[in-house]
């Protein structure tokens, strides 16, 4: 390539402008100075005009850069004086973009794009750009450009200038700051796209200085392609300077993803597979034998994952309220149960999946985080949590009940509203958290207690355990027959593994035998799981509509259950936000096969699934004695009855004697008045103890005596 003087380069940016019409934007900017100061130029305008400009744009950016800004000057009106307008180079091709991890040494100085989450975005704060200093002993005003973080004084007084000529060490330098000017600055940080991770890569950060008028539009989670020059600077260490250098990217533009449009590659031979797919009627079945096939069992609950992957239609009304459109579902069981390998599986073969546990999570961990900047400025940083950067994807989040109260607070905007609002360190931000959650817990004392209520046993307060659309319990029950398949499954599995891995060996000559190639064939996924990612991401493209069929089968159940209600005294079955939750899983079964309206038969493969969930949390069977407050309370309306005749009991027990009752005196009243059986009324009695509704004390006579607290 011919060497491109500065005059030859202004020549030819000055062609471009005027072949791609680009005179009058710099005019109508000229005119809305300094609103706006920035002209964008697509690569491929300059490309296409000239191929050894754009590829000398890559190499080397400050110079072709400085030279159309000095291009754009010649067509900025002479009555705008002092409009200095910024040139900003967009839309780079896709395979000119370089990964993240994939940034090295050799593109220092080159003009890279790269896409990615933003992960931190500091606050707005201005920079000295071009600083003004007095002398102290002679008045003169010296000019120092300044180009990085660290201010630099003059050397001397410049005698050219009119100065003293006095070194640094002979006078002070004192900073006008009337007179120095300042451009806006913003430090973010940007991680690859979760999307991009497979087989449990860290994800790579990359620090990016964003400038002028660019900057207060960038907020984590947001998915962009920043478009800049690589550059370097020196690490310290205890003040002094090392040998290894940092990098960040000088933000020249910022592109942002759309979330609609394609960010997997979708070829036309995967297109055609997943066109065979959606027409095939037994789909479903299929799909449900991708999730974790090595997992014995467990159809119904595979089932609610599927429909999980494809979510319901997120829809806004008209007076702008918003009604989520993404399932939550959550895994209760007993240890060895596969929970969490169910929760890793979801993860890799959702689209944009997010893996995290609560044990090992905070509230911020898992929402957003006001941090100090770490490239020594001081200013806050407002970094992005799991659910943040799982927007419109899928966070699972294994050992909830192992978070703490507070931090499992956090999540209930994130579940409900999908936004998380942040308010620390001066920073006030909403950020968007429009994923669906896959949560997974173990029961309070580790296993499940058959003779107690199945929901007074998950320790998670009932506000967030109402969020979720479906709760599955996973109950460790001994019995032979089912046993007996899970261990035929479990340890054929691992025979078949042992085998595979010896076949690998170059010096075997093992080969499966006939009877294990069925099983071979039965351990595969039923579709392949990147095939499987691609068909979940054209799907959440398709936004089905309710059929008259779908919604009368929907409301002719949703009464049903509620008879049920009717009458005094009787508990509540369910409420209109399970309601709302049977028309998202219908849409997502409508998305499940390819198509645009939901029908009746997706209704009852949402009821099918809702009924599973009904039967086995909120009652004991079909129908029998469903209560929806177990979720929303944590207590079921019997046994909110039966703890309110409880403390009309102990109040008559205080009537009959004001020094207070013996244990005894309470399970002979329980039995009288209440019919209990002994070991109930125990249970009871060691509950109020526990709740603090009762205290202990001790008579004068060394008599131990039971008293009901002010809670009562």
């Amino acid at each position: 390539m011919v060497e491109q003087t500065q005059e030859s380069l202004v020549q030819k940016w000055g062609e471009i402008l005027e072949e791609y019409d680009y005179v009058q934007k710099i005019k109508t900017i000229s005119d809305n100075y300094p609103d706006k100061r920035s002209l964008k130029v697509l690569y491929d305008d300059i490309d296409h005009y000239d191929s050894d400009l754009a590829s000398l744009l890559l190499t080397s950016p400050e110079k072709v850069i400085s030279a159309g800004e000095d291009a754009i000057k010649e067509y900025i009106p002479p009555t705008e004086e002092g409009v200095k307008i910024s040139l900003r180079i967009s839309d780079i091709p896709k395979d000119l973009r370089t990964e993240v991890r994939k940034i090295r040494s050799k593109h220092l100085g080159n003009f890279l794009s790269v896409e990615g989450i933003v992960k931190r975005a500091s606050e707005v704060r201005p920079r000295v750009h071009k600083a003004v200093f007095e002398c102290g002993r002679c008045g003169t005003n010296i000019i120092i450009y300044q180009d990085d973080a660290i201010l630099h004084e003059p050397m001397e007084c410049p005698k050219e200038e009119g100065g003293c000529g006095r070194a640094r060490g002979s006078t002070r330098f004192k900073p006008l700051i009337s007179k120095s000017s300042f451009i806006d600055t913003q430090n973010v940080e940007i991680q690859e796209r979760p999307e991009k991770l497979r087989g449990g890569a860290l994800a790579q950060f990359l620090t990016a200085m964003i400038e002028e008028d660019q900057t207060g539009y960038v907020y984590p989670g947001d998915r962009i392609i920043i478009n800049g020059i690589l550059k370097t600077r020196m690490m310290r260490k205890s003040g002094n300077q090392m040998t290894l250098f940092d990098i960040y990217l000088e933000v020249n533009s910022i592109d942002r993803m759309d979330p609609d449009l394609e960010e997997i590659e979708v070829s036309e031979e995967d297109q055609q597979k997943i066109d065979e797919l959606a027409a095939d009627p037994d789909i479903y079945s299929k799909m449900v034998q991708s999730i974790s096939p090595t997992i014995y069992g467990l159809n119904i609950e595979k089932e609610a994952l599927v429909l999980q992957l494809f979510g319901g239609v997120g829809k806004t009304m008209e007076d702008g309220t918003k009604i989520r459109g993404d399932i939550h579902i959550l895994l209760v069981g007993d240890p060895g149960t596969a929970k969490s390998q169910l929760l890793s599986q979801m993860a890799n073969i959702t689209p944009r999946g997010i893996y995290a546990s609560g044990k090992s999570s905070t509230s911020a961990g898992l929402t957003a985080a006001a941090v100090k900047d770490e490239s020594g400025d001081g200013r806050w940083t407002l970094e992005a949590g799991a659910l943040v950067l799982a927007d419109k994807g899928l966070a699972c989040v294994d050992e909830l009940d192992k978070m703490s109260k507070q931090d499992s607070s956090s999540m209930h905007e994130a579940m409900e509203q999908q936004t998380i609002s942040v308010a620390k360190a001066g920073i006030t931000a909403t950020l968007q958290a429009r994923c669906s959650v896959l949560g997974a817990a173990n029961p309070k004392e580790g296993r499940f207690d058959r003779d107690e209520y199945l929901f007074g046993q998950i320790n998670m307060p009932p506000t967030l355990l109402s969020r979720f659309d479906l709760i599955f319990p996973f109950m460790d029950k001994p019995n032979t027959k089912e046993d007996t398949k899970i261990a035929t499954h479990i340890l054929r599995s691992h025979l078949l593994g042992e085998m595979i891995m010896k076949m690998k060996d170059a010096e075997s000559d093992m080969e499966i035998p006939e009877d294990f190639k069925d099983m071979l064939e039965n351990l595969k996924p039923a579709i392949n799981p990147e095939l499987l990612r691609k068909y979940v991401y054209i799907a959440k493209k398709i936004y089905p509509v309710l059929s008259d069929e779908a919604i009368e089968a929907l409301k002719k159940y949703y009464l049903e259950v509620r008879k049920l209600g009717e009458g005094e005294g009787k508990a509540i079955p369910i409420t209109a936000r399970q309601l709302e939750a049977f028309v998202r899983l219908s849409e997502a079964s409508a998305r499940g096969r390819m198509s645009s309206e939901v029908t009746a038969d997706d209704a009852e493969r949402a009821i099918k699934v809702s009924k599973e969930f009904f039967r086995r949390v909120l009652g004991r069977g079909e129908y029998e004695g469903w209560d929806t407050d177990i979720v929303s309370t944590g207590k079921p309306k019997e046994q909110r009855d039966k703890m309110k005749m409880i403390k009309d009991m102990v109040t008559d027990l205080m009537r009959h004697d004001s020094e207070g009752f013996i244990e005894d005196d309470f399970v002979k009243a329980a039995n009288d008045v209440l019919q209990m059986l002994d070991s109930e009324a125990k249970r009871y009695f060691d509950k109020m103890k526990s709740d603090g509704l009762i205290y202990q004390t001790t008579t004068a006579g060394g008599k131990d005596i039971y008293k009901p607290t002010r809670e009562l």
